[in-house]
């Protein structure tokens, strides 16, 4: 056991945080994304709620501050100005626990599968409310 990890991050997901660089994204995604296809590494949290994941996350990793554009969602298909529940608790995470709060980014469905297969990993979890897919790019610790 290590002080202020959040006891959900297995050590396999630990060492995919650290091994990212800057710029690298990491996506978070429910238990209906298509994780395997992305072509990257996938670490499985079945049964954990992708809000809880990215609160983990963001207390390790920092958002980047050099691109406008750091955290991206999926758009509902057919409402593209909609916002799920799920995407709003998303930003309310991003504000409170992100050293770079950052309004999140909609994509379109294809679009944001696009941008997902760019992924350093996909951390997918056991989220079951639909549009529960968020994409992170790294950013960095200033020195100190």
């Amino acid at each position: 056991m290590l002080r202020n990890i959040p006891a959900i991050l297995s050590p396999d997901i630990l060492h995919t945080l650290r091994a990212m660089g800057h710029g690298d994204i990491l996506a978070i995604t429910d238990a209906n994304f298509p994780a395997y296809s992305m072509g990257c590494k996938v670490h499985r949290l079945d049964g954990i709620p992708a809000t809880d994941v990215l609160d983990a996350v963001l207390t390790l990793m920092p958002l980047d501050s050099f691109i406008p554009d750091p955290a991206y969602t999926m758009q509902v298909v057919d409402d593209p100005n909609a916002v799920p529940e799920i995407v709003a608790r998303f930003q309310d995470i991003i504000d409170r626990v992100s050293d770079n709060p950052t309004k999140i980014i909609t994509a379109e469905r294809f679009a944001f599968y696009d941008r997902a297969k760019s992924s350093f990993a996909v951390i997918q979890t056991g989220e079951t409310r639909l549009y529960g897919n968020i994409l992170l790019t790294k950013g960095i610790i200033p020195p100190g």
